[in-house]
């Protein structure tokens, strides 16, 4: 080694000796050997690697080094493998550690490779992974090797230097730094033991499972053979008008261009579908070591609602009850109940489910039962014996179950009494009136039921913390609905609790899975992808739904195959409900930026030479102990001791808070610690003010970038500062809902708020365990089902009516192309609808005026026609083959998008538009969420609801089949020339009928409860139109030209 190159090396670590003791593969701490010295796993490069990722490299890897691509020597105590070179062993003797420190006689080579990537996006870890030539000069040996260096060139004896590397360790092992190496005889077995499991907790958390390529090879060239057959269709299309149809095949055409440019926005995100896999007994074995702190990220769970009345507060209930029973640490779960509607019947129920989750969640972690939501798991129909064996199991299940139903039965009482509200108002236990007796006026609430001292369940065990908050509402203020409550969440929960993650759920979507929380960790904590990620998405499930799926409420075909594309990409949408965010992530700010890499210098030239030739000096890195030391003081100086006062059981301000319990001047002195660099990048006081508002505590809590409380936290002054952050006021003038939080301007603020988080650069995982995370409830009846897709549609409306549209926001920013190409589609399918209503009603004017949209064509014409219906359904098929979806949820889903796009998205089109031009806002009620009687489980789904979005349908199918009677009754009545040309005529009406076919059953009803008033006018309908188109025939050629008539006279 040269000794430039030496001294750079040397100066490199000098300020860096506790990163070097991190191995790059596991990031976990680099142990010294059995002699005490730092174990080094390469003797060129010395890449910095651990001794159990050493020994899975060498036998099960492909036994190099990641960094120089060196075969692998083995050290002493590593057991033999195939391969090593025993003559070398036998002449040498085994390799010793004091070789590893021998590393200045060997050639450098570190300075021609590149840096390991491990699990970068994958999270695998690809020991056949090719590294360039051409890289960064990277050298992370431990410290104690760079000490040898400087002792050695300053030509110490031995014993000079081992004297100071034994002062080195005793300084890093009274700061923490450095654990003892040394080790007793009896301590063997069992450290070869640890370092084993050790090994297989380092192992990735997660990995990708990438499609087969004899799936998805063909569905891509099917796909492009697909487009060149459309590129093809057109050009006849356009080339060969309907001249006695002009207008008709106009029309057509500008149809068929705008499916076409809907199905490319569609399918082409779908072009990357993967798969990922997680490891749950990593991910304890890291974080969860026996003897050891538990280390895993504790979790804010948000619940919100807005009338109990119209979502029963039994459902809600069962969605905390299995968040309070979830399998992770009681200390790291927080659950924040959002009541939008200021409901004392909610707070009452929170109230008994507190209570009752005293006896519930010991039952579910004792005998480990899935789901942990009482109602769905009492109700399954399963054998509720299998796999338990538990002789108390029988015994303790009756007895809960009567228990919860006592239970059900105090929540119904309390539904029953919220249904005729007093004339005086509501009420409380201690005689106060319930301050929000006035839904649209009243101050912020807080009251802490679980989580404090006395909070345990009946075998004496600590439950999750559960908190219930209704933001301040006053008159003249804009509270943005869903999106208001949930950044007021957010606040609240920085302030009382501050988990770096945060599980949103709707108050219907209960914890299928006890283990969900565990799944989205395995991404988050992973050391490389989790600094990366802004949200895990989760697919929606859903009980309640009939056998057939009617209305394609499961939206299998979404779930299934659009989110498997979109994660392939940057990460699927974000669809509002089962998603575990990253903190960091929603308060505005970018992902780290990986460190590039430094250019290839040589120390041998003069400084300014070395700038000419394009490389960089090399900056000492910066130590933390500043920025560290000046966060404390920040963290410090904003807490202030004041008396607690404790006597209210409940927590709420009855005017509106206008002060901040902590100065906002302390901020600026927990700041002077810093240098002008380190004071830009935390902002000054003001852009602090105006990005997060007036609450120092909440600013505070942004700063730490773990999580978690200030030390000596006073509980009473976080109430008070609690209450302040869910004021009405709090919002104006600063970044909430347009660059923090839910994004406002939409109310599908679900698509806005991902939107915004991927266009910063963040990426998303789509996560699909074999068990369902989550499942809720939808609506299974038609009117109800419209009315929930006119509101996605209308939000989407508003979108591209936004200063946000996909269009023309963010371009040139961080968001992949076939990325934006799927948030367009999210905003432009609500336009469809417009040239859906027109082809579905062409067939029916082309029957009852006997043109059509297409000319007599040829044979070789009709090649472009059969390859295109060829190709549709070849793309079908390869479809479903790679995404195992049935061919029933494909069809339903084909169904309901006609269905819906003639009613719901043109609507949606029509408000939007009134909405942006005029300002006529349209209120939604809240679909209906309750679970249908026991004696008619699927009674909703036959009951008849109508509605003005009933119309366009019924019309559509009233035209489509009064144009077969007519064209049968022109066929019969023309005679046997006219069948041929109706036959296409024909295949387009019944091609509308059978798409709207689910429509018309919900407009019938039950088989047997069919309404009769329907069937004969139907009826009389058809007959009388076909005897009037018989006897009139109004759609003949009329003759042009002077009539003539005979005259009489016989000429």
């Amino acid at each position: 080694m040269e000794p430039n190159t030496m001294a750079s090396f040397d100066d490199e670590h000098r300020h860096s000796s506790f990163s070097a003791k991190i191995c790059r593969i596991c990031r976990d701490e680099v142990k010294d050997g059995d002699n005490g010295q730092t174990f080094v796993a390469c003797h060129v490069c010395a890449f910095p690697v651990c001794r159990p990722c050493y020994e899975y490299e060498r036998s099960n890897g492909n036994k190099c080094c990641p960094q120089c691509n060196t075969p692998y020597k083995r050290h002493k105590g590593s057991p033999t493998i195939a391969g090593d070179d025993e003559e070398e062993e036998e002449n040498n003797g085994p390799v010793d550690s004091d070789d590893e420190l021998n590393i200045k006689n060997r050639k450098d080579t570190s300075s021609i490779h590149q840096n390991f990537a491990y699990g970068s996006e994958n999270g695998d870890y690809n020991s056949k992974q090719q590294w360039r030539p051409n890289g960064r000069a990277f050298s992370s040996t431990g410290s104690v090797l760079g000490k040898e260096f400087e002792a050695e060139r300053d030509g110490a004896t031995d014993a000079e230097w081992k004297e100071r590397v034994d002062k080195w360790k005793a300084r890093q092992e009274k700061r923490g730094l450095l654990v003892k190496g040394e080790q007793t005889k009896d301590q063997d077995s069992q450290s070869d033991e640890e370092e084993y499991l050790d090994a297989d907790a380092r192992q990735p958390l997660w990995r990708k499972v990438p499609i087969s390529s004899s799936k998805i090879s063909p569905y891509r060239i099917v796909i492009v053979l697909r487009l060149v057959i459309l590129v093809f269709f057109f050009r006849f299309r356009i080339l060969t008008p309907a001249k006695d149809a002009y207008p008709l095949w106009l029309i057509s055409v500008i149809c068929e261009i705008w499916f076409a440019l809907s199905w490319i926005l569609d399918q082409f995100p779908k072009w990357f579908p993967i798969n990922r896999e997680t490891y749950l007994d990593r991910l304890s074995m890291r974080f969860e070591r026996d003897g050891e702190k538990n280390k895993l990220a504790p979790v804010d769970v948000f619940v919100s609602t807005v009338d109990p009345l119209k979502e029963p507060p039994i459902i809600t209930a069962n969605t905390i009850l299995s968040i309070l029973a979830v399998d992770y640490p009681v200390s790291k779960v927080s659950c924040y109940v959002s009541d939008d509607g200021a409901s004392m019947l909610l707070f009452d129920t929170l109230s008994e489910t507190s209570e009752f989750a005293r006896r519930w969640v010991p039952f579910c972690k004792k005998y480990n039962v899935e789901p942990r939501a009482p109602e769905f798991y009492f109700s399954e129909k399963i054998d509720y014996l299998k796999d338990k064996v538990q002789t108390t199991f029988v015994k303790d299940r009756r007895a809960m179950k009567r228990e919860y139903e006592e239970f059900k039965v105090r929540i119904n009482s309390l539904v029953a009494k919220a249904q005729k509200k007093p004339e005086e108002g509501w009420v409380m236990q201690d005689g106060t009136p319930w301050p929000g007796n006035n839904t649209r006026d009243h101050p912020g609430m807080i009251q802490v039921y679980l989580g404090k001292e006395g909070a345990y369940d009946i075998d004496g065990n600590e439950l999750p913390r559960l908190v219930y908050v209704s933001r301040e509402k006053r008159p003249g203020y804009d509270h943005h609905k869903k999106a208001g409550a949930m950044n007021a969440m957010v606040r609240v929960s920085a302030v009382l609790t501050n988990a770096p993650f945060m599980l949103n759920l709707d108050c219907d979507h209960y914890i299928n899975n006890s283990r969900a929380i565990r799944e989205s960790m395995c991404f988050l904590m992973d050391p490389q992808l989790g600094k990366k990620l802004c949200y895990v998405q989760f697919p929606q499930r859903f009980d309640g739904i009939d056998r057939n799926d009617r209305y394609a409420n499961r939206n299998i075909v979404f779930f299934d195959i659009n989110m498997r594309g979109l994660d392939g990409i940057q990460g699927p949408v974000y669809v509002g409900t089962g998603c575990v965010f990253n903190r960091p992530a929603l308060y505005g700010y970018e992902p780290p930026v990986s460190e590039k890499r430094k250019k290839m210098t040589c120390d041998c030239w003069p400084s300014w030479l070395s700038c000419c030739c394009g490389g960089g000096s090399r900056r000492k890195p910066k130590s933390d102990t500043k920025k560290k030391s000046g966060i404390k003081s920040l963290l410090s100086g904003l807490r202030r001791k004041k008396k607690k006062d404790s006597a209210s059981t409940m927590s709420y301000s009855r005017k509106r808070s206008t002060e901040a319990i902590f100065d906002l001047e302390d901020i600026e002195e927990g700041l002077e610690g810093y240098d002008e660099h380190d004071k830009s990048s935390l902002m000054s006081q003001k852009n602090f003010e105006k990005r997060f508002g007036m609450s120092p505590v909440f600013i505070a809590s942004t700063l730490m970038e773990k999580g978690g409380l200030p030390e000596a936290t006073n509980t009473s002054s976080l109430i008070k500062e609690a209450i302040h952050v869910i004021s009405c006021g709090y919002e104006e003038k600063t970044d909430w809902g347009k660059e923090i939080g839910w994004i406002y301007g939409s109310v599908t603020e679900d698509i806005l708020t991902g939107f915004k988080m991927h266009c910063r650069g963040w990426k998303s995982i789509y996560c699909m365990p074999k068990r369902p995370a989550f499942k809720g409830s939808a609506p299974i009846n038609l009117s109800d089902r419209l009315h929930q897709v006119l509101r996605w549609a209308l939000g989407s409306v508003e979108i591209f009516f936004s200063r946000h549209c996909p269009l023309w926001y963010a371009w040139g920013g961080k968001l992949k192309i076939l990325e934006r190409l799927a948030y367009i589609n999210t905003i432009v399918y609500p336009f469809t609808s417009i040239p859906l209503l027109a082809y579905c009603t062409i067939p029916a004017v082309c029957l009852l005026t006997g043109k059509f949209i297409i000319p007599t064509i040829n044979n070789f014409a009709s090649i472009w026609f059969l390859a295109l219906f060829l190709s549709i359904i070849a793309t079908a098929i390869l479809e479903l083959r790679w995404s195992e979806v049935s061919i029933t949820d494909l069809w339903r889903n084909e169904q309901f998008w006609v269905i819906g796009g003639v009613s719901a998205h043109l609507f949606a089109v029509f408000q939007g538009l009134l909405k942006v031009l005029f300002g006529v806002d349209t209120n939604f009620t809240v679909t209906s969420k309750g679970a249908s009687d026991e004696a008619d489980e699927f009674g909703d789904l036959y009951l008849f609801k109508w509605t003005t979005l009933l119309i366009p349908p019924t019309t559509l199918i009233i035209l489509n089949m009064v144009g077969v009677v007519a064209g049968v009754s022109d066929a019969i009545n023309n005679g046997y020339g006219s069948w041929g040309p109706l036959f296409g005529k024909l295949f387009f009406a019944f091609w509308v009928i059978v798409h709207l076919y689910p429509f018309l059953k919900g407009l019938m009803g039950r088989q047997n409860r069919t309404p009769t008033i329907v069937v004969l006018w139907s009826i009389l309908l058809a007959s009388i139109f076909s005897l009037v188109w018989v006897r009139i025939d109004p759609f003949l050629a009329k003759q042009t030209g002077p009539l003539l008539k005979q005259c009489g006279v016989d000429c």
